[in-house]
């Protein structure tokens, strides 16, 4: 029998702070919200793990760490609405709705959004919802948003999100270009959009983000 709550402090102890991870509410979130309940029922017990957890169809929910550090670099602040896309079973829009004002989640996967607002809703997590939904569309009817996370890699990021960012807003992604992988942070100003590295990383990348494959006569 697994102490999920003995296994939540550790991955705190040995995956998160340790990766330079500071913001004291982002710690608190990911303490209190029980991973192992928003994972596969093959998975539960080992939802602590350092590793992504497999969701099916080549998707995964971020590790713990990268999961972190994207928080981390959203600076994500207590009266922010943000976007959650393809959060997958939940967790990440769990653990945001703590932080934030409101979380929305966007899961292309009916099945997925379906457990995923039913989870939150017995944790009592009221300020964050999850809908079906094409992540690279976003939700343009309940925008613009302080914040954008995409939970998984990304060739491209489609001018539809960038347009859902409020003035001053993060768009937060893991970004892959041939053997280069790494989470990058796209701020707006006006009408301009900035990006900066954040750290390495790397996932799967997920359906909608590829780049358009070049016509070769």
């Amino acid at each position: 029998m697994v102490d999920f709550k003995s296994a939540r402090i550790a991955m705190v102890d040995r995956q998160v702070r340790p990766s330079d991870v500071t913001n004291y509410a982002i710690i608190e979130s990911m303490l209190w919200t029980p991973r192992e309940q928003f994972a596969p029922k093959a998975w539960r017990d080992v939802a602590y793990v350092g590793e992504h957890i497999p969701l099916g169809d080549g998707r995964v929910a971020l590790d713990c760490r990268t999961f972190a550090k994207m928080l981390e670099a959203a600076q994500i602040g207590s009266d922010d609405l943000v976007l959650d896309l393809a959060p997958g079973l939940g967790y990440s829009t769990a653990v945001i709705g703590r932080l934030a004002a409101a979380a929305i989640g966007i899961e292309p996967d009916e099945a997925m959004a379906d457990s995923a607002s039913k989870t939150l809703n017995e944790l009592g997590v009221d300020n964050a919802v999850i809908s079906q939904g094409d992540p690279a569309a976003g939700d343009p009817d309940h925008g613009p948003f302080d914040v954008i996370l995409i939970n998984g890699a990304v060739e491209t990021a489609p001018e539809a999100l960038l347009q859902q960012l409020k003035d001053g807003g993060r768009l937060v992604a893991i970004w892959t270009e041939g053997a280069l992988s790494q989470c990058r942070v796209t701020r707006r100003a006006g009408d301009a959009f900035t990006t900066r590295r954040a750290f390495d990383a790397s996932a799967p990348i997920l359906a909608g983000f590829e780049k358009a494959k070049a016509f070769v006569f």
